[in-house]
């Protein structure tokens, strides 16, 4: 038996690869297309490995999906495949629904039948285990409670939406087909392989360049922070232990407004990288449209159900993933260049800042 993993390259995929390959001695088939944001480059460490594969090909190819689960028998699916980033869901948002919204259902379509066409006892230990995101329930005022499991669903980007599109469909076929999934609603990740056009990367990437810091609107938008490797402990959790139709709820416990997250950033750098004043790079910029004011996750339900807590602190973790930055100056050099490039000029062009 194996497990697939959809969108293994990108961010959190390749960090649930490496934990995985590193923890575990079944066979991973990943299967990725290669976007923007999915790096090979990630897995140079497992790419030999004979428990691992590699396989470069869309979601919403159903003949090789087919074809993938009929060969390698996979007990587990863990779907990371999908379009994650507000900004260009709002200028682009066709590819969000493509792979959000119809990668998920053709996949759902394609493991269904396998699921079915599989023995009673494999059957019953076989998981579906999809991805998700806190931002499907949409804003939080300051004194909301956080989300949780019951949160009402209200996506305010198109990328929120094509998500909260993708949740549903995964409840429907839970509901109506009996394939057992799991869900994660989490917060925002960070670590490491994060492509540099999400904060923190980005706030270390233009710091250590002397660029100006670009900062949203006044800064004050709260988001609550996960490392990745605390995200991929609670997500191997699930796999062992989760519920059938069952929602979890994964945060870090990190509430931390934009502001904090841009100083703190600054702060370490000074202390890695003194002689440089990196305060003075901070500019804020136009605000997103439509830009959610909070977001906050109570992980309490999924920590007391799946045993698991976080093990990073927001300072840990911070420091943690500013070095890795810093330390892997190749692997940045090359996924900022070209069309990266190109995509900040236009995101922040220099009449903004």
């Amino acid at each position: 038996m194996s497990i697939l993993v959809t969108g293994g390259a990108g961010f959190i995929g390749s960090n649930f690869v490496l934990e995985w390959m590193a923890t575990h001695d079944e066979p991973l088939v990943n299967l990725d297309k290669l976007t923007y944001a999915g790096n090979r480059d990630n897995l140079i460490s497992v790419q030999d490995d004979p428990r691992y594969r590699f396989v470069r090909g869309d979601i919403g190819d159903r003949s090789l999906l087919v074809r993938l689960l009929r060969e390698h028998q996979p007990r587990a699916v863990v779907h990371f495949a999908a379009e994650s980033h507000v900004d260009r869901s709002i200028m682009a948002p066709d590819a969000f629904m493509q792979t959000n919204v119809m990668g998920t259902f053709g996949l759902l379509e394609a493991v269904q039948e396998y699921w079915e066409g599989m023995n009673r006892d494999l059957r019953d230990g076989f998981r579906f285990l999809h991805v998700s995101t806190d931002e499907v329930f949409g804003s939080l005022k300051e004194n909301d409670p956080e989300f949780d499991e019951y949160s009402p669903y209200r996506p305010n980007s198109p990328y929120a939406a094509s998500k909260a599109a993708s949740d549903h469909l995964v409840r429907a076929y839970h509901h109506t087909y009996g394939l057992p999934t799991v869900t994660s609603n989490c917060s925002n990740n960070y670590g490491p392989y994060q492509f540099p056009e999400k904060l923190i990367p980005l706030v270390i990437h233009r710091a250590r360049s002397g660029q100006l810091i670009p900062v949203y609107g006044d800064g004050l938008q709260i988001r609550d922070w996960l490392h990745v490797s605390d995200h991929c402990a609670a997500l191997r959790r699930m796999l062992a232990v989760g519920e059938p139709g069952a929602v979890y709820a994964v945060g870090g416990s990190a509430q931390r407004t934009n502001v904090q997250v841009v100083e703190a950033l600054c702060a370490l750098l000074g202390e890695a990288r003194p002689g440089v004043d990196y305060f003075s790079l901070v500019r804020t910029v136009k605000d997103r449209p439509g830009h959610d004011r909070r977001y906050a996750v109570n992980a309490s339900r999924t920590m007391d159900l799946l045993g698991w807590a976080p093990q990073e602190t927001f300072a840990s973790g911070l420091r943690r993933t500013m070095q890795w930055y810093l330390d892997n100056n190749e692997w940045v050099s090359r996924v900022t260049t070209g069309a990266y490039r190109e995509w900040m000029d236009r995101q922040y062009p220099a009449s903004l800042v």
